[in-house]
């Protein structure tokens, strides 16, 4: 046994001295470019304070500040693991030694001068007084220089000169780039290219109230297609930025539609590595956080075959102010507040969906509702925002869909109202009771209901359009002339508002189901009608942009904005957000 611990102590020494080299060149290195020195950091709030009006610069500035805090503290993670690494291997030194010296004493006596065994037995405690020294003060002076800002100390003595320009600046990147290399990957998930428009109000932006009119649903607040919202443009132009405010880049791909409250503005987006969630500031464009869904217990290893035109991120997210919940294909659930902070995560089942799962989320004050109608284990689940433990869960009669519930007033009270096949029904949001039940839906549903009045219209390609009273759940009246396949109807208390994947719009009579006017407008929609302020908003695939009075459904405008457009827009005070396959945008009046 003395052989072994000899060999572990010589091993241990040999990585100890290894380790503190290694130690002392990397801090040594990160001292030398350290992202973080105050010179630099000087140059760039000059630059930002100087350079106010130029939006391109102000985020690269943010994107070079981000990428090195990150890369500083990710390095100063791995020093300070190294150093507990290295007082670890101090301490199995040590026991080695002691272990070793300590069967020395079991050995058969020898008779030993007493002043040379006095002199050989005080060597040895000193070289091993002096091993253990050498070690402590290697492990001490690390974890001091981690603590004491000695560039700091050196610059109030003697003072640091910034960079004089920019041109400064620039030539400490390459040095210092090659330091941030493996922080590239995290931060790309923050960075966003916002472009201000040129006619908006340059006001400062920090000033701006939070909106008071929230949009925190798909299709406005309680999935209703409907905004009390005023002063929206009635024309924009991306590429000359008239009426524009900012227009973003979005980091992954999805089909779900923005959801405002308060400044915030929430989408979401996947891929095969990631599904996230982003929260955009409503005055400016900048992505303020990203909130990713992973390390999810039963989350699947690899992600499920889904349908190009619905992807890993079809489903909006919803909001009560307070938390922000998000669905993607994977069935993973994951809830944020409003600074960015994941409250909690879980996996409710991968759906077993052949497009991909797209019903979208919805919010009944502190309960969240997930129409999870698949294949299998079809189901309606109410689960809480501040846990995500569950509330209640209804078991679905119903076959697959890709429609989305609703929060509807019938006979004077809260519903939640959602359809499929072949049924729409109504239910207490509270504790998921059945209020009423009909049998009108056939096929893949895709859309979804809408409420005016107290009645709920649903409509599906190959099926029907149908009223039903919202107090009884009888139906009022049936229509066929023009369906649905994915975009969902609005209403008012007079009409109901349709559009086709062939191009054909219209407006049913709410009372009696008649087709006051239809419009031939030869392009596809996905996205659904939101009826604001007197009129009805609606993208084509195209992007194509229709505007109609709600009152008598003549159009009144139409115009082309250059980039495909499926989700729906989202509707605050004096703006629109809009998210298209390339980007979002604001559009608001100069």
């Amino acid at each position: 046994m003395r052989k072994l611990y000899r060999n572990i102590a010589i091993v241990t020494s040999v990585f100890i001295l290894a380790l503190t080299v290694m130690l002392g060149v990397s801090y040594y290195q990160m001292q030398q470019v350290s992202p973080l020195e105050t010179g630099v950091m000087e140059t760039l709030k000059e630059l930002n304070e100087t350079n106010g009006d130029n939006e391109v610069l102000q985020q690269q500035i943010r994107e070079l500040d981000l990428l090195s805090r990150k890369a500083y503290f990710v390095k100063e993670g791995q020093l300070k693991m190294g150093i507990y690494l290295l007082l670890g291997m101090a301490i199995v030194l040590a026991l080695c030694l002691n272990l070793y010296y300590k069967e020395t004493k079991n050995l058969p006596e020898k008779e030993y001068d007493p002043i040379d065994e006095w002199m050989a037995k005080s060597r040895a405690r000193n070289y091993l007084g002096w091993a253990a020294a050498v070690v402590a003060l290697i492990g001490v002076g690390l974890v001091a220089v981690q603590h004491v800002d000695w560039k700091g100390l050196m610059a109030w003595e003697k003072g640091m000169v910034a960079a004089d320009s920019v041109e400064q600046m620039a030539m400490l990147e390459p040095s210092a780039d090659a330091q941030l290399s493996d922080a590239n990957s995290v931060a790309d998930t923050l960075r966003t290219d916002s472009v201000k428009g040129e006619d908006t109000d340059s006001a400062e932006v920090d000033d701006m109230p939070e909106l008071k009119i929230a949009s925190r649903a798909f299709r406005g607040n309680n999935s209703s297609a409907t905004s009390s919202a005023r002063g929206i443009a009635t024309s924009w132009n991306l590429s000359g930025k008239k009426n524009i405010l900012w227009q973003s880049s979005i980091p992954k791909h999805g089909y779900n539609s923005p959801v405002i409250t308060g400044r915030n503005v929430f989408i979401t987006g996947a891929d095969a590595k990631a599904r996230e969630l982003y929260c955009y500031d409503v005055w400016t464009g900048e992505l303020k956080w990203t909130v990713k869904a992973d390390g999810i217990a039963g989350s699947p290893s690899s992600m499920p075959k889904v349908n190009a035109d619905t992807g890993l991120a079809a489903s909006t997210v919803a909001t009560n102010g307070e938390e922000v919940c998000a669905i993607f294909a994977t069935g993973d659930v994951i809830c944020a507040n409003m600074e960015g902070k994941r409250l909690w995560a879980k996996n409710i089942g991968l759906p077993d969906n052949h497009y991909g799962y797209a019903s979208s989320l919805l919010m009944y004050g502190n309960t969240l509702i997930i129409q999870y109608q698949n294949n299998s284990n079809a189901k309606i689940l109410a689960l809480s925002t501040k846990n995500g433990n569950q509330i209640w869960s209804k078991s679905a009669k119903d076959k697959i869909a890709w429609s989305s519930p609703i929060i509807a007033t019938l006979g004077g009270k809260s519903a939640l109202v959602v359809m499929g096949n072949p049924a729409i029904a109504a239910y207490n949001p509270g504790n998921g009771a059945e209020l009423w039940r009909v049998e009108c839906m056939s096929g893949e549903v895709g859309s979804s209901p809408a409420s005016a009045g107290g009645v709920v219209f649903g409509a599906s390609e190959y099926a029907k359009c149908i009223a039903i009273d919202g107090a009884t759940g009888e139906t009022l009246w049936e229509a066929s002339d023009y369906l649905p396949e994915c975009s969902s109807l609005a209403a008012t208390k007079d009409l109901v508002f349709c559009a086709t994947s062939y191009g054909m719009v219209c407006a049913y009579d709410a009372k009696t189901g008649e087709v006051k006017k239809e419009h031939d407008l030869t392009t596809p929609f996905y996205s659904s009608p939101v009826v604001v302020d007197g009129k009805v908003y609606l993208f084509s695939n195209s992007g194509k942009v229709y505007i109609f009075s709600a009152s008598t459904f003549d159009l009144i405008t139409s115009f082309e904005t250059g980039e495909k457009t499926f989700a729906t827009p989202a509707f605050t005070d004096g703006m629109m957000i809009v998210r298209t396959d390339k980007s979002l945008y604001c559009v608001k009046k100069s």
